[in-house]
């Protein structure tokens, strides 16, 4: 396929990400607690499945009372883990099999055991005060702005020590940073470049509207632009690594969206996740109905092309669908969440893909088929390549951030420990490893986990997916969702049934497509079938329930 631009620079455009929690996925020692060297002997089966981008949630020295996303130093690594060596043997053994590794970034706070902290609470005057944001007098009502409304009534919290409020969107043991401060961004920077330094390709920057765009913190009286630091920090990266990315956490509408990418310069975030995207697809499984997520993604705006939409069924937080209306996100909950337990915040879902959709692997299968052949980067959570399930009995976020299932043994091959020493619990139910592991698929050539391989081989023998135009193609069934990526003179059309029920459809070819004196026809890239197209430029597709065909258009003879 010709090509007339260079690619290999722009990886991201049409990578496979992986996310892993370092403390859940190998145990390599033995004491209940997944690890840098567990994760390092690893890499081969990332590897064999096509990863190419594995990210790693937070790594950082912590109190864990947040899963690691209460960081006490922004320059280590949690003893529990590993050491900065085993880190950098890990990227080592990564990059030798072609796997990019990005780390989450977490800066819009620190613990509350974090030094800074600690200094900062010894006196209104101390030089680390500055660090974090203060207010005298007492707060207004700040309920509706917390994050995490089950455990915080507000954003801001009293300390004692100083008598003085600290700002704090998430847990009041996580002070939200000042980065109205020089020296605080100038320590960010720092962080980044010793990462970099160390070997990592970017990072995924966790809550980036409260990071510098958020109205409770002196962070507004930076001068000039809010977005002037995400536009630094871009161009800090890039000088430190060409290729790095940032890829931002922003669950905002699109015109905001489109103003973290940096706008038509395209030189804040490199990458963003579609949250609108992924709410709109649930809102459709739960209708079976494709117009909603058509809707969305005919709505993306217009980014640099530099940059890229990382597309995902679910990730490590809460399934969340809070830019749903009340009425939409009352009916995705009553179609995959109708017990209170399976909830979350009020506004996601605490469950994974395979429980959701009452197991059905037809089901499954369409909606990962989706999420691969949707315009953007796909981003998988690790154990969806085998279809592992979640523990409701686990708090908040937890309940999907079990243990890896390896094989169908006693802790799941993922640690020698006694099970009382483990991180946490197995999956206790019929998900549990002894019927969901990566052993028993990877011989089982009907398996998810071979489904998923094959899914991410097609992925990346397909460019057009990630650099291309996309369109949503007319047809008669609100079911079905039909698409095109067209790039550099080559098309791939993907075709998704919603519903249970079959349906048969019609695509019209491109005009561009008829216009050559030879005939053209469709090669199914995953059936390995040749598909004929009429002499009036219209093709019959009959889908069973749940179907899905990946279609790349040809000329000539087949």
């Amino acid at each position: 396929m010709a090509r007339s631009v260079s690619t290999g620079d722009l990886w991201w455009k049409n990578a496979v990400i992986y996310c892993v929690d370092v403390e859940t996925y190998f145990d390599s020692d033995g004491d209940g607690v997944g690890d840098l060297v567990g994760l390092t002997k690893r890499i081969d089966y990332l590897a064999e499945l096509g990863v190419t981008c594995l990210w790693l949630m937070p790594f950082y020295p912590t109190p864990d009372r947040d899963d690691g996303y209460d960081v006490t130093d922004l320059f280590g690594v949690d003893s529990r883990l590993g050491t900065h060596g085993d880190l950098v043997e890990l990227v080592r053994a990564a990059d030798d099999r072609g796997i990019r590794v990005i780390a989450d970034l977490v800066v819009n706070h620190t613990s509350a055991q974090h030094p800074w902290f600690k200094a900062a609470r010894r006196s209104k005057d101390n030089p680390y005060r500055d660090y974090y944001v203060w207010r005298s007098d007492p707060p207004p009502d700040t309920s509706d702005k917390v994050v995490f409304p089950d455990k915080e009534d507000g954003i801001w919290s009293y300390d004692e020590r100083t008598g003085e409020w600290y700002l704090h969107h998430f847990f009041s043991h996580q002070p939200d940073l000042n980065f109205a401060n020089p020296a605080v961004r100038e320590h960010i920077a720092k962080s980044l470049g010793f990462w970099l330094q160390l070997g990592l390709a970017g990072f995924r920057v966790d809550a980036v509207p409260f990071l510098i765009a958020d109205v409770d913190t002196a962070a507004d009286d930076v001068p000039g632009d809010p977005h002037a630091y995400l536009k630094a920090l871009r161009s800090f990266l890039g000088r430190r690594r060409g290729d790095a990315i940032l890829l931002g956490e922003v669950n905002l509408p699109h015109k905001e969206q489109r103003a973290y990418f940096g706008g038509s310069d395209g030189d804040e975030l490199t990458m963003m996740f579609d949250f609108i995207g992924m709410e709109a697809l649930y809102l459709s499984l739960a209708r079976e109905d494709a117009r909603p997520l058509a809707k969305a993604l005919k709505a993306r705006p217009k980014i640099h092309p530099d940059c890229q939409w990382a597309t995902f069924v679910r990730n490590h937080d809460e399934l969340t669908l809070d830019k749903l209306s009340e009425s939409e996100r009352q009916e995705v909950f009553a179609a995959f969440g109708p017990e209170p337990s399976m909830q979350l915040y009020g506004r996601g879902l605490k469950r994974r893909v395979p429980p959701m959709m009452g197991g059905d692997p037809r089901r499954v299968r369409m909606i990962y088929s989706l999420l691969f052949s949707l315009p953007g980067t796909p981003t998988l959570y690790y154990g969806e390549e085998i279809g592992m399930g979640e523990d409701l009995e686990a708090e908040g976020r937890m309940a999907v951030r079990t243990p890896m299932q390896w094989e169908p043994t006693r802790n799941g091959g993922f640690s020698t420990a006694p099970p009382r020493r483990l991180i946490q619990r197995m999956v206790p139910d019929g998900y549990g490893p002894e019927h969901v592991n990566v052993a028993d698929q990877k011989r089982d050539p009907d398996s998810l986990w071979n489904f998923m391989r094959t899914l991410v081989q097609t992925y990346r023998e397909c460019p057009e997916l990630g650099w291309g135009e996309f369109t949503v193609l007319a047809q008669p069934h609100r079911e079905v969702l039909a698409h095109r990526c067209h790039w550099e003179g080559s098309s791939v059309v993907a075709v998704h049934n919603l519903s249970a029920q079959p349906a048969s459809t019609q695509l019209a070819m491109d005009p561009g497509d008829l216009a050559a004196d030879e005939p053209v026809w469709l090669e199914d890239l995953i059936a390995h079938e040749a598909l004929e197209v009429g002499t009036d430029g219209t093709v019959e597709l009959a889908l069973d329930g749940y179907a899905h065909r990946w279609l790349r258009v040809r000329q000539g003879t087949p």
